[in-house]
């Protein structure tokens, strides 16, 4: 007896991620179809759907994956918050479709377990740099709230291409100076 399918995927969950990523950096998330993620991964249509249900299951899944890499990225970037800064930026740069999706909550869900688990371990890798720094503060969480948003103010405009052209062409080059201006 000989089956009709021609392909199997090891980890077809995987697999799907990796083509999700792939069309939303070539079309744009508002682009993007379980039915071309199937076709890319050579499967039926109908096997996004076992293991994300729908499109905001397959998002969520990413937002997830998003906010993990990040967590490990700002972890490898030690106790220097100037350097986790970098981290953030050379993550976004490096992972724009993640970045994309893990910041717009109207295309995932929120309250998932494994995103809200991997965007908390991110928010306590950030807050941790902040509360190395030499000088101790009363607001340590206005004060991580603080160097996220100029992080990610940062990249936000240069992933848009906002940014003057006396930033230069390296986005941790660029970024390095701007952040270290908070401890100027």
């Amino acid at each position: 007896m000989t089956t009709t399918r021609g392909y199997h995927h090891g980890d077809l969950r995987r697999a799907l991620l990796d083509a999700a990523v792939q069309a939303i950096g070539e079309s744009g998330v508002a682009a993007l179809s379980l039915r071309d993620l199937a076709r890319r991964a050579g499967v039926s249509h109908a096997a996004p759907a076992h293991h994300f249900g729908d499109k905001t299951g397959l998002l969520t899944a990413l937002a997830a994956e998003g906010f993990a890499l990040l967590a490990d990225e700002l972890g490898r970037a030690g106790d220097d918050l100037l350097e986790a800064g970098v981290a953030y930026v050379r993550f976004a740069v490096g992972h724009r479709a993640h970045f994309e999706v893990m910041f717009s909550p109207d295309l995932h869900r929120a309250d998932d377990p494994a995103l809200a688990a991997a965007r908390a371990r991110a928010g306590v890798a950030l807050r941790g740099r902040v509360a190395a720094l030499a000088t101790p503060s009363a607001d340590p969480e206005r004060d991580a709230l603080a160097a996220w948003s100029i992080g990610h103010g940062f990249v936000t405009l240069w992933l848009a291409g906002a940014l003057p052209p006396s930033a230069g062409r390296d986005p941790e080059s660029a970024a390095r100076s701007v952040i270290r201006r908070l401890f100027e």
